[in-house]
């Protein structure tokens, strides 16, 4: 059984965000980059069944320009076989579903493996969405899998402290969530086997992008803290005051 991985490289979350002068996105110039998390739990869980035999291969698949290689080597570097790297014109989830199916359906994968999500966006789209384009079966935002030949079966949380749990069919596409298992990391052998490791690249032949994203800015900045004068009781009476009156809070 072939295992794909959806990696993605995103902003690290102790990295300074600032919006480009046009106003059209990140400035990137100096962001420093990770692994979305959440992909993380997904390469875990394909290198466990690679572990178990389960996998014969684990191939990462990333959408992005040259630069997004770097962290597609820490993936090569934890155990993933080789990668395909896929570039795309317009971006939007619906291109970049389209886009990595396509490269899935190329490689004859078998079972997909993504975060729930990307920690930048916070879309939720593409996992669906590319199990949608491919026509397979599909499992969201599981925190624990299980696989016995075509059967794949996954665990869920669905609020309230019920669970669900639902099964599916080889070929499939699985979303991951935080608890599906503690990701390894990438030992010295492996960082030096990564770097003659395969990445592989194609180019998706995307349509127009059916969402674009415009007028970026910061959040407005918080208004300043303010002292309250007098003595206890002054205090919270004007503290009630301004709770109902400003804030709109009681």
């Amino acid at each position: 059984m072939k295992v794909g991985v959806c990696l993605k490289r995103v902003p690290a979350t102790d990295t300074r965000i600032k919006i480009a002068s046009s106003e059209s996105g990140v400035d990137t110039s100096d962001v420093k980059w990770e692994i979305n998390p959440y992909d993380e739990f997904a390469l875990e869980a394909a290198l466990l069944m690679k572990d178990a035999k389960q996998a014969s291969e684990v191939i990462i698949f990333t959408v992005g320009e040259k630069g997004a290689e770097a962290k597609v080597r820490e993936g090569l570097a934890r155990g993933a076989d080789r990668a395909v790297r896929v570039e795309v014109g317009e971006v939007d989830a619906l291109n970049i579903a389209s886009a990595l199916a396509g490269a899935v359906k190329g490689e004859g994968v078998d079972l997909v493996l993504a975060g729930k999500q990307a920690i930048d966006s916070d879309d939720s789209q593409v996992p669906a969405m590319m199990a949608e384009v491919l026509g397979w079966g599909q499992i969201t935002e599981v925190d624990q899998l299980e696989v016995d030949g075509s059967a794949v079966k996954g665990w869920r949380n669905a609020g309230g402290g019920s669970r669900d749990v639902v099964a599916t069919t080889l070929p499939a596409v699985v979303s991951c969530d935080k608890g599906l298992n503690e990701p390894r990391y990438a030992s010295l052998r492996g960082i030096m086997k990564a770097k003659r490791k395969k990445i592989a690249v194609v180019n998706a032949e995307g349509g127009s992008a059916k969402v674009a994203y415009s007028n970026w800015s910061e959040p407005p900045a918080r208004p300043p803290g303010r002292v309250l004068d007098g003595d206890n009781a002054q205090r919270v009476s004007e503290l009630v005051r301004l709770l109902r009156q400003e804030a709109k809070v009681l």
